[in-house]
């Protein structure tokens, strides 16, 4: 168990303590901690790719249902999307931005155009989708059942809080426990829709079903996310509990540098008033002997 993990007795440590000069990192004034809601907000926008994100998951499978339902031509359709994915994830390399959201987005295009250019069915262009969104609500639940929260793994390093929530803020690992369960349960009543449909309903109908689904249930998971931990305790900055510690230790090393060097100084100058005294040369008008006389 690091320093990091090791729990303590501090108003961390307590699910209904109150954010106080304690939560603060170390350096920090209470009064310069931003607001508990802000960060939680700013975290989950990183996170999970704000509207920006959201949009360039719905755009390719909105294009792909839309050109389906005009021309019935799946190879059109499927390059279709696929093009405007990759054109989405170009932007945000001209522009410099985090690209990860973007090329999630053209992999999991990439995945569903060549399962159903494989099968020649086009329903078989959401199969990988949903798959992967029945994964993840098991993964939701499962990591929850073990004690270690999904969401938590995804978030502690956005909050700079890594695992530090599991063993010295509890508090906040019973929110990442909610949120995870809410996650889970939400996406699995989605599978629930869609596997269904994936059998019984056409392309067109599934397609656009799919579409509706995108975004409700991922804005539900995320609001109960930021309820859950916008009312947890504040995480603790591992990072600047890091940066502190290492700065103490440069400190406390200058502080023994500067002592060695004042001994070693006190040192020098005993030793060469030493030498001096033996090296030196006895007065003139005292005769050598001690100045006994012989008779």
């Amino acid at each position: 168990m690091t320093s990091y993990d090791r729990p303590t007795t501090d108003a961390h440590a307590h699910p209904d303590s109150s954010a106080g000069p304690s939560s603060a990192p170390p350096g920090q004034g209470a009064e310069d901690v931003p607001d508990g809601r802000q960060v939680t907000e700013a975290a989950l926008f990183e996170a999970f790719g704000g509207v920006r994100g959201m949009v360039e998951t719905v755009v390719p499978g909105l294009l792909f249902v839309t050109i389906f339902t005009i021309n019935k031509d799946l190879h059109v359709s499927a390059i279709a999307a696929l093009a405007v994915s990759l054109v989405l994830a170009a932007v945000r390399l001209v522009r410099k931005d985090t690209v990860k959201h973007a090329f999630s987005g053209v992999f999991g295009v990439a995945f569903g155009v060549v399962f159903a250019m494989m099968t020649g069915n086009a329903k078989d262009f959401y199969l990988p989708g949903m798959l992967y969104t029945l994964g993840l609500a098991v993964a939701y639940i499962v990591t929850t059942l073990a004690g270690v929260p999904l969401i938590g793994l995804m978030l502690g390093p956005v909050f700079k809080e890594n695992l530090s929530w599991r063993t010295r803020n509890p508090g906040r690992k019973t929110a990442y426990a909610k949120a995870s369960w809410a996650w889970g349960l939400i996406l699995l009543a989605k599978c629930a829709i869609l596997f269904p449909l994936y059998w019984w309903a056409d392309t067109t109908q599934l397609g656009w079903i799919l579409i509706a689904l995108k975004i409700p249930p991922f804005l539900l998971a995320v609001y109960l996310t930021w309820i859950f931990l916008a009312k947890a305790p504040p995480p603790i900055d591992v990072f600047a509990e890091m940066e502190a510690k290492e700065k103490a230790e440069e400190e406390a090393e200058e502080r023994r540098r500067t002592e060695r060097e004042t001994l070693d100084g006190v040192a020098d100058d005993l030793c060469r008033n030493l030498v001096q005294e033996i090296t030196a040369e006895p007065p003139a008008d005292r005769p050598p002997g001690g100045g006994r006389h012989r008779r």
